[in-house]
């Protein structure tokens, strides 16, 4: 990335806001926000989820109008809702959700998007292939330029959204949450790749739910709660973690309490799931398995560790039953599943938090109350579930979402009006919903702030605690660590190996990387 051009007046901060005020229906999502933050520093936005940094983050964007109040980019008062006078001030985003073209291959997308200096009206392929190669390398991206977007993994395709805000002639640098998706190593490369921008003269803001990672990267930290700034920008080497964490979540803050599930679970130990020597085709993006063995009994969490791309996908779709088992068995609660449908699985009591919550998860334009209600909805269809009123599927989706602690204003909004903490709530209201067996949650804390991923982790050890069986699929060893009554390592759409804690971190990263097979 070249330097920035254009230098900003003398003195003018990087961004200044007064009195910012956003507010959707009954939800105040801003209030009164001021703060100016200095020009080439990095600078971490953080807060629990529904506290307002994305909501802040668009409207510095142009994506959202403000009710109330104005900001400054580098000194120029940006109209509101402008998104060409906030790029024209310096100003580049790389956003929670995906803005890649899908049809497009790799290269196509990203010179589309990017608007990269010196920039063609036609190109070869092979020469966009060239063109970008360095880029998605330097960000840790493995992804081939000639695959198409939706044959991409998420992760992959952030990776490669950070890749196009990155390649522009950007001021100010600004990024939701671009770490929830991204592994241990390529969040590594990304913050020192941020750090050599702040020392061009790039101004950074991030959005960061990790204190570890505001603690990594960060030079200043503002802490967003209920829609109010509450603290900042305060240099980091001036705050304590505790005085971070009472900010975020108040001086009386308490955390959740794990929610109560009813299980399906007998108490005798049994095998709740099992594979045996199941094998499947591969994807576009990932190998498929070769003859796996796996159990999950009841009243136990198995974590799988490994290098994202390694068949994880393949594992938790196969269980599913979204992709086809080609040798091997695949049992739910001792009955045999290795050919049924989804909803067969469902309803033996397979329940699933999925990779993507936004794409897999739910449906965003569908209301709160019917994406809660998909599993109630699915059993009347089968005949498990009584005749009821659409008025009851309403009044018992909002008892649920309550439970939870789902932040909403209505029932009938669509789902994408949430945040994604609460958008994860919403799934876990649904998912763990009584009559759970087996429980396969892929990634359920990413992106997540560090209150709702400890109220997520406890909820699982609830669901332990009651018989059921904990399958989590996670690219964060602590959580592994910290969860698992044992450990497999998927390599090659394999398992390589089995650990039982304590866990040797080693040991088990040498696994990861095929160095144990």
């Amino acid at each position: 990335m070249t330097a920035p051009s254009g230098p900003a007046p003398a003195g003018a901060p990087a961004v200044r806001c007064r009195s910012l005020g956003v507010s959707f229906g009954a939800v105040r999502a801003l209030h009164d926000v001021s703060l100016e933050l200095a020009p080439g520093r990095i600078h971490a936005l953080v807060g629990q989820n529904g506290a307002g940094k994305t909501t802040l983050a668009k409207v510095l964007g142009g994506l959202q109008v403000p009710d109330t109040g104005d900001f400054h980019i580098a000194g120029q008062e940006i109209p509101a809702g402008d998104v060409r006078a906030a790029k024209a001030a310096g100003l580049a985003m790389v956003h929670q959700h995906f803005s890649l073209p899908p049809s497009f291959t790799v290269a196509e997308a990203l010179e589309l998007t990017a608007a990269r200096p010196g920039g063609r009206a036609v190109y070869r392929r092979g020469d966009l292939q060239q063109r970008w190669q360095d880029d998605v390398a330097e960000i840790g991206g493995t992804a081939a330029l000639s695959t198409r977007i939706r044959d991409l993994p998420v992760e992959a395709r952030q990776s490669l959204e950070i890749v196009r805000a990155l390649a522009t002639e950007a001021r100010l640098l600004l990024l939701d949450e671009p770490t929830a998706l991204l592994t241990p190593v390529a969040i590594d490369a990304l913050f020192e790749r941020l750090r050599r921008l702040r020392d061009s003269g790039v101004t950074i803001l991030v959005v960061l739910h990790k204190l570890r990672e505001v603690a990594a990267v960060a030079d200043t930290v503002s802490v967003l709660r209920d829609g109010e700034l509450v603290l900042g920008p305060a240099e980091m080497s001036e705050v304590s973690q505790g005085r971070l964490s009472d900010a975020i979540v108040g001086p009386a803050g308490h955390a959740d309490s794990a929610v109560g599930v009813r299980t399906a679970a007998h108490e005798s130990q049994e095998t709740l799931l099992e594979l045996a020597g199941t094998s499947s085709g591969e994807s576009a993006f990932e190998p498929g398995l070769t003859a796996v063995d796996l159990r999950v009994e009841a009243g136990e969490i198995v974590g799988i560790a490994g290098v994202e791309g390694n068949g994880q996908r393949s594992l938790v779709s196969v269980i599913a039953g979204l992709t086809s088992v080609t040798e091997g068995t695949v049992r739910i609660g001792g009955d045999e599943v290795t050919a049924a449908a989804p909803a067969r699985r469902r309803l033996r009591g397979l329940r699933l938090v999925p990779f993507d919550r936004n794409t897999e998860g739910v449906s965003q334009s569908a209301p709160l109350w019917l994406n809660q209600s998909a599993l109630r909805l699915l059993g009347r269809h089968r005949g498990r579930s009584p005749l009821i009123s659409l008025r009851q599927y309403k009044r018992q989706a909002s008892e649920a979402m309550d439970l939870w602690r789902v932040r909403y204003d209505t029932a009938t909004q669509p789902a994408e009006s949430l945040s994604g903490g609460n958008v994860q709530r919403l799934i876990l209201s649904r998912e763990l919903a009584d009559g759970v067996e087996v429980l396969v949650a892929a990634q359920p804390t990413r992106g997540l702030d560090f209150a709702a991923t400890e109220f997520v982790r406890r909820s699982l050890r609830g669901l332990r605690e009651a018989g059921a069986g904990v399958l989590l699929v996670s690219s964060d060893l602590d959580e592994l660590f910290e969860l698992s009554d044992r450990l497999l390592v998927i390599y090659g759409g394999r398992i390589v190996a089995e650990f039982d804690g304590p866990y040797d971190r080693r040991a088990v990263g040498d696994a990861m990387t095929g160095a144990v097979r």
